[in-house]
């Protein structure tokens, strides 16, 4: 049942739609008792429906199952024009197979577009504004790695309920979108339904919604995100109530192809290669070791064993377990060995992060003069073979709060292959946005520390991130115009047909869009045969490839500086390791000033939020949605 300006509108599972209209000259609405409806005939069974832009838009479910059916492009859409009589209904297909229609809905600042959301995590853009009037698809937006089930436009976000209960709202405007604010709704339980309660502007002077879980809760939330505005006013002001101050952090990232720490001898190169990588940043604040197939991914034995012990066996001083396998011990070892020994005596380093999974190994060192700055520590994996139940490719993510400013350190290990681009950025995508990766800081009433309103729950609640890892992105030539550009010191032109660059400039959607990397002046580090310096001469003649990379983001850019990013000719593995510097700026917040800004804000809002109220109360007369 639905409402449009002051008209009735009912549908039942035969497809037939009953519209109640009253005499335009009178002053009374419809009614079921004494208004004659006009009966129109739809497509039957039809599992979504909504009046948008004017228009019945209707969906079914794929009864072949989530597509398996004779047409590459589903669900068919079909919209309605019910209001005209003898009009006929026009059926629509997206640019690409999407899932089942779950909702729709129409936004205050993108007035001549429809988005409907679906299972499988995607939105779907149709514009109104056609030559022939007809909407047609424009694009397909992936927001999430579960389905969409609610969906609703409240001033200029685009808020999307799903599957776990969280509530995220989305600026639709940069590519790729920005998700501006995410929150636990309903228990972890399906978000079922958002709805923007047009009449609470007049008569409780707000923009309110409402959403209903599967908890059969009914809540209320700030549809104009006011907290959210007034936040975003102070970071433009924080060095009024902030003192900063800089840390050096060092980053190394190697795909060890399952070699030990006694391999690492021979060449000057290998025997040297930790005191040369640990020397490489002046007095480091920070060590992060990302390390990936430590163990050799090809022995089944040994990944099972990983699976069952790695990363559960954690001492709580940060130590690892004996529990598990002894290459990892070996490792760690090693790396607590050779910072000892780089780093001077009276400057001693602790350990306060360490994870394994399958794979891969991260291992944060912090001096220890910077310990006492430190809080809200944590790690944890994600998996991502396997559709997510195996962890011979995905990530490990560590984060801690130094002072007022939050760091996280990714170290991933993505799908393989040379054209499995979109698993990569699949990979890349469920790291990002993890909606419960670490626990909510509910232990501060306000988490300075934290971005975008978040409370430090996902990965880009932080304000700098860092992501190193074998992403595995290859170069789109042929073996040979590779290896000859590599020798001719043409980096350019293999840059230009890299993929991680080549995604960046053209996917809008890709989710590293946002991160930055420093200039890869260095050859491809992958792959070579072992104790060489030649590219791989197997059968298989692999395509070298910069698959090893370091790349950041900084809610302010300005402070994170890179210092160095470059390769060491290790030749104990198939890949070279790599290693980045950095200088980053942070924050210490002085909580009085800080509240005296902040009530210098909350006027200003007041009067901002008259003015954003009586344009949502214009809009929503536009749509007959009041």
């Amino acid at each position: 049942m639905f409402r449009h300006g002051r008209s009735m509108v009912t549908m039942d599972d035969t497809g037939k739609v009953l519209v109640f209209t009253p005499d335009p000259d009178g002053d009374v609405d419809a009614g079921l008792a004494y208004t004659q409806p006009r009966v129109v005939r739809i497509a039957e069974k039809q599992e979504f429906a909504k009046i948008l832009g004017g228009y019945l838009w209707t969906s079914a479910r794929d009864p072949s199952g989530n597509g398996a059916g004779n047409t590459s492009r589903s669900p068919i859409v079909r919209v309605y024009d019910i209001f005209t009589p003898g009009s006929a209904g026009k059926s629509l297909l997206p640019t690409e197979h999407l899932g089942t229609v779950t909702s729709g809905t129409v936004m205050q600042s993108q007035k001549d577009q429809v988005f409907l959301g679906h299972e499988g995590g995607n939105v779907s853009i149709w514009s109104l504004d056609t030559e022939d009037g007809i909407p047609q698809c424009r694009e397909v937006v992936k927001v999430s790695t579960s389905d969409v089930l609610s969906l609703e436009g409240v001033n200029d976000r685009l808020w999307a309920g799903g599957r776990k209960g969280m509530i995220a709202a989305y600026d639709v405007v940069p590519r790729p979108w920005v998700m501006t604010n995410n929150w636990m709704a309903h228990q972890k339980l399906p978000v079922l339904k958002l709805v923007v309660d047009t009449w609470s502007i007049e008569k409780l002077e707000r923009l309110s919604v409402y959403s209903v879980g599967r908890d059969e809760r009914l809540r209320f939330w700030d549809g104009l995100l006011g907290t959210d505005w007034i936040d975003k006013e102070l970071l433009k002001r924080e060095t009024e109530f902030s003192a900063f101050r800089d840390l050096n952090v060092l980053i190394v990232s190697w795909n060890l192809d399952s070699a030990k720490p006694d391999a690492l001898k021979g060449t000057a190169e290998n025997v040297k290669f930790l005191q040369e990588v640990l020397s490489s940043v002046d007095s480091p604040d920070i060590i992060a070791f990302g390390l990936q197939e430590l163990i050799d991914l090809e022995s089944r034995k040994m990944a099972a064993k990983t699976v069952l012990l790695g990363g559960k066996g954690k001492n709580p001083d940060g130590a690892i377990s004996q529990r598990v396998t002894t290459s990892y011990k070996k490792w760690y070892d090693q790396l607590v060995h050779a910072v000892r020994l780089a780093m001077p005596a009276d400057t001693p380093y602790t350990v306060i992060s360490t994870e394994s999974l399958v794979g891969l190994f991260s291992c944060i060192f912090v001096k220890d003069t910077q310990r006492i700055s430190l809080k809200q520590v944590a790690i944890t994996t994600i998996k991502r073979g396997m559709g997510g139940r195996y962890g011979n490719k995905g990530g490990i993510v560590a984060r801690f709060v130094i002072d007022d400013s939050s760091i996280c350190f990714i170290n991933c290990h993505l799908a393989a292959g040379q054209s499995h681009v979109r698993q990569r950025n699949a990979d890349v995508a469920a790291m990002l946005e993890d909606k419960e990766l670490f626990p909510e800081s509910g232990s501060i009433q306000e988490p300075l520390a934290y971005v975008n309103g978040g409370d430090g729950s996902m990965v880009l609640d932080h304000e700098i991130v860092f992501l190193n890892g074998d992403m595995n992105y290859r170069i789109d030539l042929r073996r040979d115009a590779v290896v000859a550009d590599v020798k001719a010191g043409n980096y350019a032109h293999l840059l230009s047909q890299d993929q991680l660059m080549k995604e960046m400039r053209n996917n809008r959607g890709f989710r590293l869009r946002t991160f930055m990397e420093g200039p890869l002046i260095f050859p491809p580090t992958y792959k070579y045969d072992r104790q060489s310096d030649e590219y791989d001469s197997s059968e298989k003649r692999r395509v070298p490839a910069w698959c090893d990379r370091i790349l950041w983001r900084s809610r302010e850019p300005s402070r994170v500086q890179q210092l160095h990013y470059r390769r060491y000719e290790v030749n104990v593995s198939d890949h070279r390791p790599i290693s980045a510097g950095f200088r980053m700026t942070i924050k210490s917040v002085d909580a009085e000033p800080r509240a005296h800004v902040k009530r210098e804000l909350e006027v200003v809002w007041a009067e901002h939020e008259k003015s954003l109220l009586e344009a949502a109360y214009r809009f929503y007369g536009e749509q007959a949605m009041l």
